[in-house]
C-alpha cells in the first residue's frame, strides 16, 4: 500500500508542469469570461442584442456548442467556458493518462516498479490515482476562478465539474489507448483521434437540427447537456463518470495480461523498416514531431476558418459602447470592420504560435532528460549543430502555422464576402513570426542556462507577456510599462500596416538570444530528469 501511494504521488509530481499550465489556463479562461461579460454587457438590452447576434451564429457554435442562457453572466460563462473548456479538458485527460501509463513503459520505469513490491493492477491504479489528483487540482482552479469572479458557489462547483467531465471519459480513452498502442506516441495519437471524432460529432449535432441527436453519442455533447446555470441536469452526471470508469476497467484488465513494453496493436518493429528522415538529428526530430505539427495545423486551420466566418459578425448593435472603448485601448482598431476583427484575432494567433514553439523547447528537454543526448553527442554531431537544428525546426513549424492561419482566415472571410485580400492576410501571417521567433530563442536560452526549469519558463513567459498585453492597457498602466511585452509592438495587420522596424528589433534580439543559447549549451553539463 505504501509503495502504491508513493507511485501515485510520483505520478502527480511528474505532471506538475502540465497540471499547473492547464490549471492556469482554466482559471484565466473562467475569470476573464465572467468579468469580461459582466463589464462589457452590463444591461439587459445589450445582452439581448448580443444573444440575438452571437447565440444563433453557427460558426460560433463550432467551438462553444449551443447556448442555453445568454442573458445571465452564469449562462454565458457556462457556454463559453463550458463549451471550449470541455475540449481542452478532453485533451488534458487523454494526454495526462497516456503520459502516466504508456510513458512509464516507454521510459523503462514500469519494469523496475513491477520488479519490486507492486503488482500490475496496483501499479495501474496508482497511475490513475495520480492523474485523478491532478484532475482535482484543475477542478479547484476552475471553482476558485468562478468564486473569485463572484458567481454562486453551488452552480460554480457544478459548472467546473461539468466542464471537466470529458477529462474523465478521455482519461479512460487514454488508459485504453495505452494498452493498444505499442508506443506512447501511437497511444496518444489514438486517444486524440477519438477526441477529434467526438468533437466532429458535437459540431454536427450543434449545427444540424436533423442530426441533433448525435449529441448523445459524444462526451462533449454530454457535457453540453448538463446545462449548468440554465436548467441543470444533475441526473446526467453519472453518464460520463460511468463511461470513464468502464473504459478504465477494460484497460486495467488488458494491463494485467499483456507484456510490458508492448501493445495489442502490432508495433513497427515487425513491419518493413522505413529509414526516411533518419539522415540527421534534426530530420529525426521532425519525424518524431510531425504528428504534433499536423495536429496544431488542423486546430489552427479550423479556428482560422471560424475567425474568417466571424469577421463580418460584429457591428454597433451587438458590441456595447463599453466593450468598443476597451477594445480601442488594445490597439485603436475598430472591431466592426472585417479587417479590424481579423487583426484582433491574429493577435491571438501570435500567442498560439508562440505556445507551439515552446513545444520545441519541451522536446529538446525531453530528449536530454531521457538521456538520449549522450548517445547523440558520442556520434559526430556537435552540440552547436544539434541546437541550431532545433531552432530551425521550431522556426519552420511557426512559419507553417502562420501560413495555415492566413489561408484559413482568408477562406472563411471569402465565404462571408469580407473585403480583405489574400495578400493582406498573408502579411498578417508573416506578422506572427517575429514575436514567435523571439519566444523560441528565449525558450532555448532558458534550456541552455536552466534546463530543468526551461519548459515552465518558456510557457510561463509567453503566457505572462500575452496577459500583460491584454490587461496592461485596461488597467491604466503607463505606456512605457505596456511596451515591455513583445505583443505590444506587433502591428494589428491587416487593419494596420506592418511594423518593419519593430519586427527587425525583435528578430535581432532573437538572434542574440539564439547565439547565447548555443554558446551556453556548448559549455554546460548534460542533466538527467
Amino acid at each position: 500500500m505504501r509503495a502504491a501511494s508513493a507511485l501515485a504521488r510520483r505520478t502527480f509530481a511528474a505532471s506538475r508542469v502540465l497540471t499547473g499550465s492547464f490549471a492556469a489556463l482554466f482559471a484565466l479562461m473562467a475569470y476573464v469570461n465572467v468579468v469580461g461579460y459582466r463589464h462589457s454587457y452590463p444591461t439587459l438590452r445589450e445582452r439581448i442584442a448580443f444573444a440575438r447576434s452571437f447565440g444563433a451564429n453557427k460558426a460560433v457554435e463550432l467551438f462553444y456548442g449551443a447556448p442555453h442562457e445568454l442573458l445571465t453572466v452564469g449562462g454565458y460563462t457556462a457556454w463559453r467556458v463550458g463549451g471550449f473548456g470541455a475540449i481542452v479538458a478532453g485533451y488534458w485527460g487523454a494526454h495526462a493518462t497516456v503520459r502516466a501509463l504508456r510513458g512509464e513503459e516507454d521510459a523503462g520505469r514500469r519494469e523496475l516498479e513491477l520488479a519490486g513490491a507492486l503488482g500490475r493492477g496496483t501499479a495501474y491504479l496508482a497511475g490513475l490515482a495520480g492523474v485523478a489528483a491532478a484532475g482535482a487540482v484543475l477542478w479547484l482552479a476552475l471553482f476558485a476562478a468562478f468564486a473569485l469572479a463572484r458567481l454562486p458557489a453551488g452552480a460554480s462547483a457544478f459548472l467546473a465539474l461539468a466542464t471537466l467531465t470529458p477529462a474523465v471519459v478521455f482519461a479512460g480513452v487514454g488508459a485504453l489507448a495505452s494498452q493498444l498502442g505499442p508506443t506512447r506516441r501511437i497511444a496518444l495519437e489514438l486517444a486524440l483521434g477519438a477526441l477529434a471524432a467526438a468533437f466532429l460529432l458535437r459540431v454536427v449535432a450543434d449545427t444540424s437540427t436533423a442530426l441533433s441527436s448525435l449529441r448523445w453519442v459524444t462526451p462533449l455533447g454530454w457535457a453540453e447537456e448538463l446545462r449548468p446555470f440554465a436548467t441543470p441536469r444533475y441526473r446526467l452526471l453519472p453518464v460520463p463518470l460511468a463511461a470513464g470508469a468502464i473504459l478504465a476497467v477494460a484497460a486495467g484488465r488488458i494491463a494485467r495480461h499483456r507484456d510490458v513494453g508492448t501493445g495489442l496493436l502490432a508495433g513497427r518493429d515487425t513491419s518493413a523498416p522505413r529509414d526516411r528522415l533518419l539522415g540527421s538529428p534534426t530530420a529525426l526530430a521532425f519525424r518524431e514531431s510531425r504528428g504534433t505539427l499536423i495536429a496544431w495545423s488542423g486546430g489552427i486551420g479550423l479556428f482560422a476558418v471560424v475567425v474568417g466566418l466571424l469577421s463580418t459578425s460584429f457591428n454597433d448593435t451587438n458590441l456595447s459602447p463599453r466593450l468598443r472603448e476597451e477594445l480601442k485601448k488594445l490597439g485603436g482598431v475598430s472591431l466592426t470592420s472585417p479587417a479590424g476583427a481579423l487583426a484582433f484575432y491574429f493577435l491571438l494567433f501570435v500567442f498560439l504560435i508562440a505556445l507551439y514553439v515552446c513545444s520545441t523547447v519541451a522536446s529538446a528537454r525531453h530528449e536530454e532528460s531521457d538521456q538520449r543526448l549522450e548517445t547523440t553527442f558520442a556520434l559526430p554531431v556537435s552540440r552547436r549543430r544539434w541546437l541550431a537544428g532545433r531552432l530551425v525546426l521550431g522556426a519552420a513549424g511557426a512559419g507553417a502555422l502562420a501560413l495555415v492561419a492566413a489561408l484559413g482566415a482568408w477562406a472563411g472571410a471569402r465565404v462571408e464576402h469580407a473585403d480583405v485580400s489574400l495578400l493582406r492576410l498573408l502579411e498578417a501571417g508573416v506578422n506572427c513570426l517575429p514575436a514567435s521567433l523571439l519566444f523560441l530563442a528565449a525558450g532555448l536560452l532558458a534550456f541552455a542556462a536552466l534546463p530543468r526549469a526551461s519548459v515552465g519558463l518558456a510557457y510561463g513567459l509567453v503566457t505572462a507577456m500575452f496577459l500583460w498585453q491584454l490587461f496592461g492597457s485596461l488597467l491604466g498602466a503607463p505606456h512605457w510599462l505596456e511596451q515591455l511585452t513583445p505583443f505590444g509592438h506587433i502591428g494589428l495587420v491587416p487593419a494596420e500596416p506592418f511594423r518593419p522596424l519593430a519586427a527587425l528589433v525583435m528578430l535581432a534580439i532573437a538572434g542574440g538570444a539564439a547565439l547565447a543559447a548555443i554558446l551556453l549549451f556548448e559549455r554546460r553539463d548534460l542533466t538527467g530528469a
